[in-house]
């Protein structure tokens, strides 16, 4: 009986594991999950893409020959020197500087939230 029971409990403990594996993999329930793009590489330093989508259409009306390869390009020689932190510290003390919906931002918080609002169509 004793073995049963510990079967009964293995199996019921592995279809939860296996239905919060589908429920975080197949939903957006859980996380929130973007179609692939060529930009993933650069997509992933965000925190969140959600907000980053918002900030990003505001800051393409003042972009107008904004090229998503140039943007990503950009970024990626950018975040070399140690991600989006740094990026950020350094384009804010040598003034490049962008506004965006209002806010004066770094240069790589706003091409960033530009192709992320850019790639999500």
């Amino acid at each position: 009986m004793k073995t049963r029971r510990g079967t009964v409990i293995g199996l019921a403990g592995a279809g939860a594991a296996l239905a919060a594996g589908a429920l975080w993999r197949f939903t957006d329930v859980i996380v929130k999950h973007y179609p692939p793009t060529p930009y993933d590489d650069v997509l992933a330093r965000l925190q969140d893409r959600a907000q980053a989508i918002r900030l990003g259409k505001a800051a393409l009306h003042g972009l107008p020959g904004f090229t998503p390869a140039a943007a990503a390009a950009s970024l990626r020689a950018a975040f070399g020197a140690g991600g989006l932190s740094v990026a950020a510290t350094i384009d804010a003390v040598n003034g490049n500087l962008a506004e965006a919906g209002g806010w004066v931002l770094p240069q790589s918080v706003v091409l960033l939230s530009a192709l992320a609002a850019r790639v999500s169509g």
